[in-house]
């Protein structure tokens, strides 16, 4: 990519799957962003309501509408900064140095004959890009985004004052899209402070300072349109969302606060045309101080480590568990020689709270295994079955290649045995069958080798959300119990069904993964 933006993916507001940003919509990571306030004129209106019934007044502590937003612009401006890369790709293109291969008999080739004989011979490509940044120490640390710095083989940093110097990159995170840098400008510069998030409410007054296109410092405002956004771009996604003109070049700058301090780090907006709609995303700086701290003091992040794979419990398989309600994180998988393997934790068991804490869902329960240090000893509340009970783990670091610790993934893949409750076919497990499947020798179960009808009946959603079973899958457990023949699934689902479940629990491999599915009895 040659823009002056380092933003590689987009996220639709379709579906958030990730694409490139030159593609046209979706969400743009916008990996140069600034947050932004809308400002606006104050209106006069009346206190009735609908249907004439009278609004509550406003609380006296609610903040006022600020008459300028300047005296905080000028505070908060000398601290912010633009961040310019020079990275090195690779030259696209045939042999003959050009950005497309030439047949050796086109006719074309008397006309490019020149500057096919001038043109480099595998020498790199340079890309310059575009970012903001803001200074959290005097001694001259800079916090931006991972995805403006990274692949550079050179930063440079200019001040408000157009001085410019060559920064160091101190460390990065890229699951959190954090990175720290510094610069040695021979004195003491201008500093900005992280402040509190969490008491950043849905409607309070932000202002957001970036390089928006590369045009210098710009100052937009807006307010905290939502909390707790979760867009797909990592396992600790916990965004800010803003109303504030963000674009490309605005990324990594701050988002303040009425009283100047930082509660946010921008980098995406969702966007259909590329441009900003007033729907951005930052990073709150309860995660971004703790990352940014751990930065400077050791220039990489530990971060603990249960060792399963989770999944959210939906309705129907809070449900088929017997639960009142969809409360905790399931627990789909438990990876061997892992923390939770060893302290006793199984497939299964809901996380319902650590420490005493509750869990709330899946998302809250990464988070907050995440901002442990590894070694910490911590209480799980977990229910398995009907049962509730504590287990104690001492976690661990969690790998930097996740997909080696999972394993490598199987095929899918025939006839056997109908289950209409189901409506799939099913067979045991043998040696050609996982041969022919590509199943695992690790799992264990009963293969889905047919649908009874495709993409129809209860094994799966016809033009929903994909089907919750499919050929190829194994069915490892159903309702907790172990499975190996036909036969036992049929008996479990009708036991099930004569206890009065509308949806059956079972627990699928699927290619690397094994996930909890609850399927509805027919």
């Amino acid at each position: 990519m040659t823009s002056s933006d380092r933003s590689r993916t987009a996220i639709s507001p379709r579906d958030f799957s990730a694409r490139p940003v030159g593609s046209g919509r979706g969400i743009r990571p916008i990996r140069r962003l600034g947050a932004a306030l809308m400002a606006g004129a104050a209106l006069a209106l009346p206190l009735a309501g609908v249907g004439g019934t009278m609004l509550a007044p406003m609380p006296a502590s609610a903040a006022p509408l600020p008459q300028s937003f300047a005296p905080l612009a000028e505070q908060v401006m000398p601290a912010v900064v633009n961040i310019s890369t020079t990275q090195e790709v690779e030259r696209p293109g045939g042999p003959q140095g050009l950005p497309f291969d030439l047949p050796e008999n086109s006719p074309f080739r008397q006309f490019f004959e020149p500057f096919m004989q001038n043109a480099p011979r595998d020498a790199p490509r340079v890309v310059n890009a575009l970012g903001s940044g803001f200074i959290i120490d005097p001694d001259g640390y800079v916090v931006t985004n991972n995805h403006v710095i990274d692949s550079a083989t050179e930063i440079k940093v200019t001040l408000e004052d157009k001085s410019q110097y060559t920064a160091k990159l101190i460390g990065t995170d890229p699951l959190t899209d954090v990175a720290l840098l510094k610069i040695d400008a021979g004195r003491k510069l201008p500093a900005v402070n992280f402040g509190d998030s969490d008491a950043a409410r849905v409607g309070d007054w932000v202002l957001a300072v970036g390089n928006p296109f590369g045009l210098g410092g710009s100052v937009t405002a807006g307010i905290v349109s939502a909390r707790n956004r979760n867009i797909h771009a990592g396992p600790y996604d916990d965004f800010l969302q803003i109303d504030a003109a963000i674009n490309q070049g605005n990324s990594g700058g701050p988002v303040f606060n009425g009283n100047g301090e930082v509660i946010g780090i921008n980098t995406a907006i969702a966007s259909p045309n590329g441009g900003s709609v007033g729907i951005g995303f930052s990073i709150p700086a309860k995660i971004a101080s703790r990352v940014v701290t751990q930065l400077k003091e050791t220039g990489s992040i530990q971060r603990g480590w249960l060792g399963v794979e989770i999944q959210p419990l939906t309705p129907e398989i809070a449900e088929a568990l017997g639960m009142d309600e969809p409360a905790g994180a399931l627990v789909a998988r438990v990876l061997p020689g892992s923390p939770a393997g060893d302290a006793g934790l199984e497939r299964g068991d809901v996380v319902t709270g650590v420490d005493g804490q509750p869990v709330t869902d899946a998302r809250d329960l990464t988070r907050r295994i995440g901002d442990m240090p590894p070694d910490q000893r911590i209480t799980l509340d977990v229910r398995r079955g009907g049962d509730s009970r504590q287990i104690k783990v001492k976690l661990g670091e969690r790998p930097q290649d996740m997909a080696s610790v999972r394993g490598e993934p199987g095929q899918g893949g025939g006839a056997g045995e109908a289950v209409a409750s189901l409506g799939v076919r099913l067979a045991p497990l043998d040696d050609a069958l996982r041969q022919r499947l590509g199943i695992d020798p690790s799992v264990n179960g009963v293969a889905v080798v047919d649908m009874l009808a495709p993409d129809a009946g209860p094994g799966g959603r016809p033009g929903g959300d994909g089907p919750e079973l499919q050929p190829g899958d194994v069915i490892e457990q159903v309702g907790g119990t172990s499975v190996d023949r036909p036969s036992q699934v049929t008996a479990l689902v009708d036991e099930a069904r004569e206890r009065g479940r509308d949806h059956v629990l079972l627990l699928v491999a699927r290619g690397n993964e094994s996930r909890f599915v609850a399927v509805p009895i027919q």
